[in-house]
């Protein structure tokens, strides 16, 4: 079991997490959307759906919309938010559909979070065999070069009475972040752990799936990629027509 299955479905990560709210996810379906031009009813999976943020605006934009996330917390939360999108928990790295989806996004840095690389592939593999021919796929990533940069190595944070205390280290090219939370006197640790993968890997693993890539920018501003000072890399991909 990794890191994820004990962080993602607490409430303090949610609460640590809580500037990604509504309006940021309308922006990100409103840029996916206006991008792809896609038909009422065309068929979307959010991978990695978290509590189902985006999955609710993509429903309510007309779209058949399938979350999957592999943390059950997450899943059932997510049911409860946006009822008109189907959810399942599921792990990214194993094939989900064939040919069925008509776009698939894997939003806020969802990729790399495995110890080996062949899983990220993985990922790359499932995304392929699960859009349809022409089908669309986008990858949000944090700009790993920018964030080594400017890694800030502790901060503490209180939010509504609780105190998180974060220690940021990079071990092995891995961006380790420690949290530990006091709340009620009580103390809580978690860790993330991402690779540090940088933006030609992503992009390389995504033409080795199959993928022709079709733009790189920042997010959730639709402006070109700076490699210096971007703080997202997001990459638009394609799967070939039949």
């Amino acid at each position: 079991m990794g890191w994820f299955d004990h962080w993602f479905g607490t409430r303090y990560y949610s609460l640590l997490y809580g500037h990604r709210d509504e309006h940021d996810a309308r922006a990100w379906v409103d840029l996916i959307l206006d991008r792809w031009n896609l038909p009422e009813g065309a068929l979307i999976m959010d991978m990695a759906c978290g509590r189902g943020r985006h999955a609710k605006h993509f429903a309510s934009a007309g779209m058949r919309v399938t979350g999957v996330d592999i943390s059950e917390t997450s899943i059932a939360e997510a049911r409860c938010a946006a009822g008109e999108a189907e959810f399942h928990v599921h792990d990214m790295r194993e094939p989900f559909a064939d040919g069925h989806f008509d776009g698939i996004c894997c939003l806020f840095t969802s990729l790399g979070y495995f110890e080996e690389l062949e899983d990220d592939r993985r990922v790359f593999a499932s995304v392929v065999r699960a859009l349809k021919p022409g089908g669309r796929f986008v990858l949000d990533f944090m700009n790993t070069r920018l964030v080594l940069r400017e890694l800030v190595p502790a901060e503490e944070l209180e939010l509504e009475g609780i105190v998180f205390r974060i220690e940021r280290v990079v071990e092995d090219d891995v961006i380790v972040k420690r949290v530990t939370v006091i709340d009620s006197g009580e103390e809580h640790r978690f860790e993330e752990r991402v690779q540090a993968l940088m933006p030609e890997q992503l992009e390389r693993m995504a033409v080795e799936a199959g993928l022709i890539v079709e733009d790189r920018t920042d997010g959730p501003e639709p402006f070109p990629f700076d490699p210096q000072r971007s703080q997202r890399f997001v990459l638009w991909t394609r799967k070939p027509a039949a």
